[in-house]
């Protein structure tokens, strides 16, 4: 029996709606058919059921930046050339200074980072010295 489409309101809901969801992984339905209208409607239930109950936090742009660099085998002097100067490149690395608007866009258009992986605030140390 086909889970009778609704809105996910418990746990419960949203294990039914699941499991419901991923029988279809097994026999795909034929495009433009009933079923798959079911198949999109159960995937939009579980993704709004989802995004209410289990939040992602808000991306670390420094983080994604060091995961953009480890995942395309950079170097801290590759950023360096990247923004123009070594001292930047160490300084936003270290959260010592918050990436620019200008530096965002460079991210984004050469290295690939998603603008909403680098736009959050994140907390910069404190010099010592």
């Amino acid at each position: 029996m086909a889970f009778k489409i609704h809105i996910l309101r418990d746990e419960a809901d949203y294990q039914a709606a699941l499991a419901a969801y991923e029988r279809y992984f097994d026999e795909e339905p034929e495009p433009g058919s009933e079923a798959a209208d079911h198949f999109v409607l159960l995937g939009l239930l579980l993704a709004r059921y989802e995004d209410e109950h289990f939040p992602l936090p808000a991306a670390d742009p420094v983080e994604a930046v060091r995961f953009a660099m480890d995942r395309q085998g950079l170097e801290q002097s590759d950023l360096a050339e990247l923004l123009g100067s070594r001292s930047r490149a160490s300084e936003i690395l270290n959260r010592r200074r918050e990436l620019t608007l200008p530096q965002i866009r460079t991210l984004c258009r050469e290295w690939r980072i998603p603008a909403s992986a680098l736009i959050n605030p994140y907390p910069l140390t404190r010099a010592t010295g």
